[in-house]
């Protein structure tokens, strides 16, 4: 069972689960946006990984358990104020991996943890072993929905609206999630239990609204590495549902072509939650990369 623990980086705390030998090889996998926290995402993912690597899936900061441990002068749960960007989950990220002191460690990241530790990758390349880039934000500009996506990022009461009923339902809660699998009959009940509990947080949805409201600009989304992915040099491993609708193959194949030691494996029955479609399939290339 993984154990869950805390950890002060840079003022910040960062809660992560962690477990299997210290002495195998390190895998760090970083989960994704909107209601999302490390067992949401990797809760099929963990265990089994565990029985070749040692494993640290931290919660990103706003999310799950990692910086809401202060109060609000009306007594309630905030979090660190300010915008939060992709920089700056990836300080935060490497604060928190300074304090482990892992000498070296392989990176899973799905979604925004994908932009995050393809940040990491950028900025310490000694230490990232290998790379695992899962329906990866950070790998093109235009949004999704054009002038729609904008205005949503700038008036964000419809996310509000969207919290607060499926912290009332699970059956909406489960009705939601239909926008980023491939197949919805298909989901364990255990995921949707997972993102069910997670949406009950008081500070659900906050960090999502504040990365989205400094990520999400007129001219396109704000961080985009493609023009520094020739200069990667880690190996890396794109795995991309073809039925993503959030994140656009087409990146994925652009960014695999210009990563010097880059592949992609596109998962057919998949969209955008392979962790949590296909479990089995992501343990197995997790465990490629972080033992070879």
């Amino acid at each position: 069972m993984p154990i869950s623990e805390t950890v002060i980086a840079d003022g910040l705390a960062i809660h992560f689960l962690e477990t299997g030998d210290p002495a195998a090889p390190t895998i760090v996998l970083l989960h994704g946006g909107i209601i999302d926290a490390a067992r949401v995402s990797w809760g099929e993912v963990i265990e089994p990984l565990a029985a070749d690597c040692h494993v640290v899936a931290p919660d990103l900061l706003g999310y799950g358990r990692s910086g809401v441990d202060s109060e609000g002068t009306d007594g309630r749960t905030v979090l660190p104020p300010g915008s939060y960007p992709v920089g700056r989950h990836i300080d935060a990220m490497t604060g928190f991996l300074d304090e482990l002191a892992v000498d070296t460690f392989s990176i899973a990241g799905l979604s925004l943890g994908g932009a995050v530790g393809l940040g990491l990758a950028l900025r310490r390349p000694a230490l990232v072993d290998d790379l695992l880039l899962i329906d990866s934000y950070g790998l093109g500009r235009a949004l999704p929905n054009g002038r729609l996506s904008y205005g949503l990022a700038r008036v964000q009461l419809f996310n509000r609206i969207a919290i607060a009923l499926f912290r009332r339902s699970r059956r909406l809660t489960r009705a939601s999630l239909g926008g980023i699998v491939a197949d919805l009959d298909g989901l364990s009940e255990a995921a949707v239990d997972a993102v069910y509990e997670e949406v009950q947080r008081p500070t659900a949805g906050v960090a999502f609204r504040r990365f989205r409201g400094a990520e999400v600009t007129r001219s396109g989304y704000r961080t985009v590495y493609v023009d520094e992915l020739p200069e990667l040099a880690v190996p890396t491993r794109l795995l991309h549902g073809r039925h993503d609708e959030v994140v656009p193959l087409s990146w994925a194949e652009r960014a695999a072509d210009r990563i010097p030691d880059g592949e992609l494996v596109v998962l057919d029955s998949c969209a955008h939650w392979p962790p949590r479609e296909v479990p089995s399939t992501v343990v197995e290339h997790a465990r490629e990369i972080a033992v070879r």
